[in-house]
């Protein structure tokens, strides 16, 4: 089977330093996959690697099959490949049914995307007319992701969905996330805390110093994941 987003050897980095060493990845239809490891593990990287913010400079990104190296973000989204980044990237002086009215432009009715965003999460439906940036930070999380999955993404990309969350609420997104790819969406997470995605993710990956360290089931990486965090 083809995976939906495959990264193959991949070196990545910022200006003449890599940050990626020969990254291997691969993420199949509707399939979770967490990617984890301590900060500076090159995981957000990963993710830009994959959103074509950053261009290996060597090793190869596949949409589908088709290499698309150096395609530019705007067009990879248009593709399918749809990034929720660390900090959400609302618009917090705009209203919750206006941040939804920005993701119209895409070519999909405002009901439409009410309507799915409003069966998801109820919540925003009750707020809708709130300005987001007085959103809890769960709900603005929920809005993030609403945004996202509008453009009905073939790979959903999380950057630390988690971050600054209560417990309960991380709890309740990643049911609503493992919802999404029984319905087959792809989706790749990474997350710092583990725990909080091991019990959605169908596999997970263990990153250090910008090498997958081990992957495979969430039961299986588990001393690999100690010792990435621990160091020993």
């Amino acid at each position: 089977m083809i995976p939906v987003l495959e990264l193959s050897r991949v070196r990545a980095g910022y200006g003449s330093i890599d940050v990626l060493h020969g990254v291997d990845l691969s993420i199949h239809a509707g399939e979770v996959v967490a990617l984890l490891g301590p900060n500076g593990a090159g995981k957000t990287t990963t993710l830009a690697v994959a959103s074509g913010q950053i261009r290996p400079s060597s090793g190869s990104i596949s949409l589908m099959g088709h290499t698309v190296n150096g395609v530019r973000p705007d067009r990879l989204a248009r593709s399918g490949v749809c990034l929720v980044p660390e900090g959400r990237g609302i618009f917090a002086n705009l209203t919750v049914r206006e941040n939804l009215l920005m993701s119209s432009y895409a070519g999909v009715s405002i009901e439409q995307i009410e309507a799915r965003t409003y069966e998801l999460f109820p919540r925003l439906g009750e707020r809708r007319s709130q300005t987001a940036g007085t959103l809890s930070g769960g709900e603005q999380q929920m809005l993030a992701l609403s945004r996202a999955l509008t453009t009905d993404p073939a790979i959903l990309l999380l950057d630390e969905l988690s971050m600054g969350l209560a417990p309960l609420v991380v709890s309740d997104l990643y049911h609503r996330v493992g919802e999404l790819a029984s319905d087959g969406l792809s989706i790749l997470i990474v997350e710092q805390f583990a725990q909080a995605v091991l019990g959605v993710a169908d596999r997970a990956a263990v990153m250090v110093n910008g090498e997958i360290r081990s992957i495979g089931e969430p039961e299986e990486i588990s001393d690999a994941l100690a010792e990435a965090y621990l160091g020993g």
